[in-house]
């Protein structure tokens, strides 16, 4: 969806009463929008009394918040320890490259974006990744590429 000004003002609205709504306010725009659109950011800062630079600072700070859209298929491969020592940079090399792409970059036709996370909880089932949210272990760069091609129907 593309921006608009008063679809983000009626969210920013919604949500004004809770306690530290900044956070959910940022959520709710990233649901509606696909990102937190930067013509959002003045508009959640005026709401809350804070400057642009404060709500920048918060949706630059977590890394679930995005600036663009994500493509229709996010993979979160794990890049911690455990994850590492059982193969995990292997298999995100193999992914990265198969789709042509890097870290935090979404491939070319929009379909797959590759996000670094940082622990999933899923070290039992080393490397591990979550293909828009659905989890899969014990993964080498083949079975991650099957992981996404069933989650995006290739």
């Amino acid at each position: 969806m593309d921006f608009d000004a008063a679809v983000a003002e009626e969210i920013i609205a919604g949500h004004l009463g809770l306690e530290g709504p900044a956070l959910p306010i940022l959520h709710a725009l990233q649901a509606a929008f696909g990102c937190v659109p930067k013509d959002a950011i003045p508009l959640v800062a005026k709401a809350l009394n804070r400057s642009r630079a404060e709500i920048h600072g918060v949706v630059s700070f977590y890394h679930d918040f995005r600036e663009v859209p994500a493509g229709k298929t996010v993979v979160k491969v794990c890049r911690a320890e455990a994850c590492q020592a059982m193969g995990g940079r292997e298999a995100a090399s193999f992914l990265l490259a198969s789709l042509g792409t890097s870290w935090g970059e979404t491939t070319k036709d929009g379909q797959v974006t590759v996000e670094a996370v940082y622990c999933l909880g899923l070290c039992a089932t080393a490397p591990a990744a979550l293909v828009n949210d659905k989890p899969f272990g014990r993964l080498d760069g083949m079975a991650l590429i099957e992981a996404v091609a069933q989650e995006t129907g290739a």
